[in-house]
């Protein structure tokens, strides 16, 4: 079941408005599934600074609301001898360092064990947790965020648990993110092949690994498109995804395209949902093109 939606604005004048349409378009989806939700926004970058020296978002992990965030700031700030921000939102943060990001992701794995990586780049913030996608997006202040696009998923759990861990979406790799309406039947395959080639997988979501084997194709040089367009021949099951990047989305359709999708546009936003309700809030909507997307077609949109 499950139930997505994507939102990437055209018109710079709704980025400050986009997490709060998002929001309603995530909760016009939550009877497709509520027992998890989440969604990753793609927001202005960290600043300046180059190579080493630019600053990148880890967003962090832990389900005590009374965890001390702030050692983690202090510890972070001190072994990598830079200035650490961090901006806490419910049982999440976002550490934001001018490191490295392997070098973190090691010190985390070692100094931080507890703590569990949810997305890091200079762009992408995820969030996601078990709940409503109206008790989520509440907990963590969607309706208040602002952001050039985004993406978000209510999920209804058929393949693994029901834990944060395994919520959507799923951030495999620098600044990609994806959701996912459908299964995998050779994912455990996929994620052996994937794990040989450096890819990273915390859960047994197929899903992640769908995250994964995009990673590890843009990591190869291919673009958004041609990435998608491989994964028609080497995924094999039902699905529709939609996969974020800080320039913008796309969305993709299997074969048979039993799973529902719903694709709007206009001159100011280009928008995506499990179903057409998705929009009905969203400004403009009476005059925008509305089509489904066709099977086996890559759908995408570029700030560029």
């Amino acid at each position: 079941m499950c139930g997505i939606v994507g939102l990437f604005a055209k018109n710079k004048s709704l980025e400050k408005k986009l997490g709060g349409l998002l929001t309603q378009m995530l909760v016009a989806m939550s009877d497709r599934g509520p027992d998890s939700a989440g969604f990753a926004v793609y927001r202005s970058g960290t600043g300046t600074g180059r190579g080493r020296k630019r600053p990148i978002k880890f967003t962090l992990h832990h389900p005590d609301l009374d965890y001390d965030w702030a050692a983690v700031k202090r510890a972070a700030g001190k072994r990598f001898k830079t200035i650490a921000t961090l901006d806490r939102r419910n049982n999440h943060a976002v550490l934001v360092l001018a490191a490295p990001a392997p070098e973190v992701a090691a010190w985390l794995a070692t100094a931080q064990p507890e703590l569990r990586m949810m997305g890091w780049g200079e762009h992408i913030e995820v969030f996601k947790d078990v709940g409503s996608p109206e008790s989520v997006a509440e907990r963590f202040g969607l309706p208040r965020l602002d952001a050039t696009h985004a993406l978000g998923h209510t999920r209804m759990a058929t393949e693994s648990a029901v834990t944060t861990e395994h919520s959507h979406p799923f951030s495999v790799g620098a600044e990609l993110c994806l959701v996912h309406n459908g299964s995998l039947s050779n994912h455990n395959r996929l994620r052996q092949q994937l794990r040989r080639h450096g890819i990273e997988f915390r859960t047994d979501n197929d899903s992640e690994v769908a995250a994964g084997y995009f990673a590890w194709r843009l990591g190869q040089g291919a673009s958004l498109k041609e990435a998608l367009e491989a994964g028609l021949k080497d995924l094999d099951g039902f699905f529709t995804f939609a996969v974020g990047t800080p320039d913008g989305f796309a969305v993709v359709r299997d074969a048979i395209a039993c799973k529902p999708a719903v694709l709007a546009e206009t001159d100011d936003w280009v928008g995506m949902g499990s179903e057409y309700r998705a929009f009905a809030s969203l400004p403009g909507i009476a005059k925008a093109r509305i089509w489904e997307p066709a099977p086996s077609t890559v759908y995408s949109w570029s700030r560029h």
